[in-house]
């Protein structure tokens, strides 16, 4: 618990103004909660908490926390507390096109408009499937209230034929496999059937785990929380715990400015990459920073990589699925073997340090969660490069790629677009080998548009079927943090604005250089300039709506792809008018 901190009276509570005063405003707001049904002892003079839930019919990631978040106000009443469930966009993973990523900021705005606008004193956000985690907590970093995130926690492992299949990662390997001739339709019709068979979001480390790890790290659940299973009844008490906790937030006034630091954030990206985490984190944890007001960059990234080794043995760089990472010893236990990198004496929302967090926390499996001196790799899982052809940067996750791929120099072969891609890429007159290096453009930003999850270039069929299984693959767009292979991803800025993944040619030299941290156009400079001065801008690819917004304020894969009037500092007036 947090030591040494006053509580508020009553009368300071945010929802006082709403509801505490003589006017003939807070008569209304009396007025119309008798009208829901209910009595002025159950939440006059009590925190007002909102219930942030991101369930719906369609993210079977989320189709849970309709339950839980009953758990969560279970928790809320026994503390004392008056909470107030709220809908807001679900972002389904599966099933949103063209990808979710284009309404992470949306589902942001609307977590920041939201709690601004309404009499709430403290938040609890439901989330999980990758890019609900940052939007919630970017928006309410924005608001800075109380809050408390309760992970949406990952289904139980996939089985197929007597082996253990994890989401995603397992997909990309049997759609491989049908395309190389090595299974047929009736093994694909048993694997749709058993990848995917419970609640919860990927139970690999891709995205969805990954950033709710780095929740956990940053201090914002209770601990322990981001690997329990989804439908394990751990998860209901941890949903309590959250509805328990974030009363006394409120009255002690705990915000998340005071939890979301410099060092809280800098803890979250060593946790990422001890992880062998998602590249995914990179682009969310600097957009989270940003709404913190902090400076979090590409180069923090890489300087943290080189100091912490991975410990997680987790598909898709390694072995094991979250349920074995949660009964191994979970979060706590993966950052006890870290401590020398940490720094302890931040608060969180259940403890008054980090150090106290994790206080007792043990490992139980020294598989799952390596030893320091027995990694599952040296350094941090994903690595940033520079050179001529990012000038921005780029990012790989190196631990998942073939290694004979990590030096690497061969001819490129480009695709302007997805569409083209798909269209020719088993087209036997390209001739592809295995050494050449697949360049999709278009695919970022702006160009994507919304960033979409292409970067897992596929390897042709012929190639496949001659044993092929990693190529280098470049494209300014991201990938599943479930894929893996020799990736190179978040090229900035990106080619629909210009960037120089804009002048590559088929039959272009590129050098890839993961020690190095090298991605080099192997093309003079003055060829380039020419190639420059003939370049035309695409045209926009909407003409109105959010799509218009979108691409007038969405910034580059670098600084976070926030929009550009989010993410700058500003005051917001008290939206409390009397």
């Amino acid at each position: 618990m947090t030591a040494g901190r006053g509580r508020v009276a009553p009368e300071e509570l945010r929802s006082h103004q709403w509801y505490g005063t003589d006017g003939l405003r807070s008569f209304s707001h009396r007025a119309r909660t008798r009208q829901l049904g209910y009595l002025p002892e159950e939440h006059l003079g009590k925190p007002v908490i909102a219930i942030l839930n991101t369930w719906s019919d369609i993210n079977p990631c989320h189709v849970h926390l309709r339950d839980r978040a009953q758990a969560v106000k279970r928790g809320v009443w026994q503390a004392g507390g008056f909470p107030l469930e709220f809908p807001v966009s679900t972002l389904s993973e599966t099933f949103q096109k063209p990808t979710p990523m284009l309404y992470r900021n949306l589902l942001a705005m609307e977590t920041e408009e939201l709690l601004r606008s309404y009499p709430v004193d403290g938040a609890v956000l439901l989330g999980g499937c990758d890019k609900s985690t940052p939007a919630l907590l970017m928006g309410a970093a924005s608001v800075d209230l109380p809050t408390v995130f309760v992970p949406a926690g990952p289904m139980l492992p996939g089985h197929w034929r007597n082996e253990v299949l994890g989401s995603g990662t397992d997909m990309w390997k049997y759609w491989d496999d049908k395309r190389a001739g090595l299974i047929g339709d009736c093994e694909m019709a048993e694997l749709e059937n058993g990848l995917a068979r419970s609640p919860g979001h990927c139970m690999t480390m891709g995205t969805a785990s990954t950033l709710t790890a780095a929740a956990e790290a940053l201090g914002v659940t209770v601990p322990g929380a981001s690997s329990i299973p989804a439908v394990d009844s751990g998860h209901d008490r941890m949903a309590v715990q959250s509805g328990l906790r974030i009363v006394e937030l409120v009255w002690q006034q705990l915000t998340l400015s005071e939890i979301l630091t410099a060092d809280a954030y800098e803890d979250a990206v060593a946790t990422v990459l001890a992880l062998g985490g998602s590249t995914n984190a990179v682009i969310h944890l600097i957009a989270m920073a940003g709404r913190s007001g902090v400076k979090l960059t590409l180069d923090d990234f890489d300087r943290i990589a080189r100091t912490v080794p991975v410990l997680a043995n987790l598909r898709p760089g390694g072995k094991y699925l979250m349920e074995d990472f949660h009964f191994a010893g979970g979060l706590p236990g993966f950052l006890a073997r870290l401590t020398d990198v940490l720094h302890l004496d931040r608060p969180t929302v259940a403890h008054g340090t980090m150090r106290e967090q994790l206080d007792g926390a043990l490992v139980h499996d020294a598989d799952v969660i390596r030893e320091r001196d027995n990694p599952l790799a040296e350094e941090g899982g994903v690595a940033v490069l520079r050179g001529n052809l990012c000038p921005d940067g780029a990012v790989i996750k190196h631990i998942a790629a073939e290694p004979h791929l990590l030096r690497h120099t061969g001819p490129a072969v480009v695709f302007d677009d997805y569409q083209e891609m798909q269209r020719t890429i088993n087209d036997p007159s390209l001739a592809l080998t295995a050494d050449h290096v697949l360049v999709l453009r278009n695919a970022g930003p702006k160009g994507g548009p919304g960033m979409p999850e292409y970067g897992m270039l596929p390897i042709p069929d012929y190639l496949l079927k001659q044993g092929v299984r990693d190529m280098v693959r470049i494209s300014d767009a991201r990938m599943s943090g479930t894929s893996y292979g020799a990736c190179v991803l978040h090229v900035a800025p990106e080619s629909f604005v210009g960037g120089p993944l804009a002048l590559v040619r088929t039959g272009d030299l590129i050098t890839l250089d993961v020690e190095a941290r090298l991605l080099q156009l192997d093309v003079p400079d003055d060829e380039l300039e020419l190639r420059r001065a003939g370049w035309t801008a695409p045209p926009a690819r909407y003409g109105r709506g959010y799509g218009a917004l979108y691409q007038d304020q969405i910034t580059q894969a670098d600084t976070g792809c926030d929009f550009a009037f989010l993410s700058r500092q500003g005051e917001v007036p008290d939206p409390y008018a009397g």
